[in-house]
């Protein structure tokens, strides 16, 4: 009797288990599914006209800006590049692009469902997207440049080893005169210059 309530409080906590892991993987799913329904929405409605779509397209470069600069930043932290403070820059950027992203969202919906417009309102969130996207490109064009002039350091000294090597060899393949063939022959040309020279034979 003991074995066999072991057995099913042991497959109670199996099932108890199953289940929690199937909830989290729901919530998982659901959210990715609303993370792709509301991108594939925005995409949509960037591509009408007016200051709607032109918010909404606002948007979608922001989350591009977002997007390139952190992977620039993880592929520098991954090569071992010191950056100092860049990375916790990059993630305050990201919080003041996600807190815009949600006021450019407002404001495209009520943009498309009221006829007023508050061009006030516009012209600021214009100018925190310019700020964001353009703090965004300053920091990869600084990444890049960087690297570019790490790789032509390294591009320049692989090249000078080269050239070493490629006349070291090219010496190396031209045939030595051996010492021996020399003597003998300034041998052979000081007989020729000493012996006389015999008279001309006669007709």
């Amino acid at each position: 009797m003991t074995i066999i309530l072991v057995a099913l409080l042991f497959m109670l906590i199996i099932g108890g288990v199953a289940i929690y892991a199937m909830v989290r993987l729901g919530k998982v799913a659901a959210k990715k599914a609303r993370e792709a329904t509301s991108k594939f929405t925005t995409h949509v409605n960037a591509m009408g006209t007016g200051e709607a779509a032109e918010v909404e397209r606002m948007r979608i470069d922001l989350q591009r800006e977002i997007s390139i600069t952190r992977q620039a930043v993880d592929r520098a932290i991954h090569e071992g590049w010191g950056l100092g403070d860049l990375p916790q820059l990059v993630g305050e950027i990201s919080q003041h692009a996600n807190v815009l992203d949600g006021q450019l969202a407002a404001y495209a919906q009520q943009r498309r469902v009221s006829p007023y417009v508050d061009h006030v309102t516009l012209g600021r969130l214009r100018e925190h997207h310019g700020k964001l996207t353009s703090t965004c490109a300053r920091i990869r064009a600084d990444l890049l440049d960087n690297q570019v002039a790490h790789s032509s350091t390294g591009i320049g000294e692989l090249h000078t080893r080269t050239e070493m090597e490629i006349e070291a060899r090219r010496q190396a393949g031209t045939p030595v005169a051996d010492p021996l063939d020399e003597i003998e022959d300034l041998y052979q040309r000081t007989i020729a210059a000493e012996k006389p020279h015999r008279p001309d034979e006669l007709r």
